[in-house]
């Protein structure tokens, strides 16, 4: 069987989705077909993580350092309670297993770095940054643009998201719009697990949209949302 060519079982799993404007056999197969690093699988990357698993992605690499902490409950929903004091990569890779046994997933208690960002976006197709700090999203960026490899951009703080994606040659790269890291950002920031859960549907959704060559991605464009008033903006970003 070639790589990412549809089984009988894939089709009764993903019946729903099949029937989507523009994605339909083709797209699940590129689905399938498909390897996607996630940055961080905490508020952000729990949730984009998940739809990606739900939608058929055929392989995930989900990077995370660190062990499952108490205050981490309020929104990485891939984490259970009895996994405080463990790595928490390990439990996501375990509840996505949980849904998805035909995937293949790859844990890596790792952050991205200087020192494994080229090795690691060049496994993968796309890139999901779901990270908090500036120096991993940089690192990551300037990866993927290296390699030519999409990235999508998703970021919060309090009930505020932005979502957009970039590519070398498409867009313009994270550094180039933002080229210091903004005064106010700290490792730890106010958060509801419902504004990181929406934009890491959002990213999902785009990571989705990308692979599968369908729909209109946010090249170019920043997708804004302020949760506290439900206000919406599509800003137009400088192009390359």
């Amino acid at each position: 069987m070639c790589p990412g060519e549809l089984t009988d079982g894939d089709r009764a799993r993903y019946q729903w989705q099949l029937g989507v404007s523009g994605f339909g056999e083709e797209g699940q197969a590129r689905l399938k077909a498909a390897s996607v690093l996630v940055s961080r699988v905490g508020g952000l990357g729990s949730p984009v993580a998940y739809e990606l698993a739900a939608a058929g992605i055929g392989r995930l690499v989900l990077a995370h350092a660190g062990n499952l902490r108490a205050d981490d409950l309020n929104r990485q929903l891939l984490m259970t309670d009895d996994w405080i004091g463990k790595p928490r990569v390990q439990c996501a890779a375990r509840r996505i297993r949980e849904l998805n046994p035909d995937l293949e997933v790859v844990a890596i208690d790792a952050n991205i770095s200087d020192a494994n960002a080229a090795e690691l976006v060049g496994e993968v197709d796309l890139v999901v940054d779901c990270a908090p700090l500036f120096e991993e999203r940089y690192a990551m960026n300037e990866a993927a643009f290296a390699k030519g490899i999409p990235i999508v951009e998703c970021a919060m703080y309090d009930l505020d998201l932005t979502i957009t994606s970039q590519q070398q040659g498409r867009t313009r790269s994270l550094r180039e719009l933002v080229p210091q890291p903004p005064v106010h950002w700290k490792r730890e920031f106010p958060v509801f697990g419902a504004v990181s859960g929406t934009v890491g549907c959002l990213g999902a959704m785009e990571a989705i949209k990308i692979l599968a060559g369908f729909g209109e991605p946010l090249w170019n464009r920043m997708l804004m949302m302020d949760l506290r008033t439900m206000s919406t903006r599509l800003v137009t970003l400088p192009t390359p």
